[in-house]
Parts: C-alpha cells; structure tokens; sequence
C-alpha cells in the first residue's frame, strides 16, 4: 500500500492551502482515510478523516470550522481544504488509511491506523 501525498508549502496566517492524497495498491477499494499533523518533538495528532465509501468525516476541535476533508473522484483520493490557516497549523501533515467499514472518534488517535504517507511540510507565518 502508498499513500501518495501532494500539496501543502507556505502561506501567510489567514491564508488557504489544499492537500491531497491517493492510495495506490490497496487490496480494499474503501478506507477510512485522513489526516494526521506532527511538529517536532510532539506526538502525531489526528486533523480530519473520512470513509471513502461511506463518508462521514471527523474533525480534531482545534480545526473545526477551517479545515474541510473530502473525497474526490473515485477510487480514492482524498483532499484537505486548510482556511484561515495558523501559525499553529504548521507543521508536518501525513495522509493515513486504515481498511474499515468506517471512521469514528478512534480515526483521529495514531492507533486507530495502518498506513502512513511520507508527509508533507505545511508552514505558515504570521
């Protein structure tokens, strides 16, 4: 399984960035899929995931508002819609899959996932 990760950069605070992720060579077609951020010397946080077949998504607090998960065209892309971004949002955002029939407040601990993408560097100023 490979997550593929695309987006992300730089971007000045109240501006806009969008990530996306596609998952090659899976042996299911549906996933619960997101995102997860890490900034250095901290522990992996859940940000956002959604079920690619049932949908359904589920949002860390500190994003709620700004941030908007979705699926694309199938099979399985899944794109990250950062507004109003943050200083704080900086950091190191991976795409994650697990193979289950749906997401659920578990989607957002590191745990609850099988598959991690390389990352990709999101930076914001101020």
């Amino acid at each position: 399984v490979d997550l593929v990760e695309s987006g992300g950069g730089s971007a000045q605070a109240g501006g806009a960035l969008r990530l996306s992720c596609v998952l090659r060579r899976a042996t299911y077609s549906t996933h619960c899929m997101g995102w997860f951020r890490q900034a250095p010397r901290q522990e992996r946080a859940g940000v956002a995931t959604v079920h690619t077949g049932r949908g359904g998504a589920y949002y860390a607090d500190s994003v709620k508002g700004r941030f908007t998960i979705s699926q694309g065209s199938a099979p399985n892309p899944v794109y990250l819609q950062m507004n109003n971004l943050r200083p704080e949002d900086t950091d190191m955002y991976f795409c994650v899959a697990a193979p289950t029939i749906g997401c659920g407040p578990w989607s957002l601990r590191s745990d609850g996932m099988d598959y991690w993408g390389k990352g990709t560097q999101v930076t914001i100023s101020s």
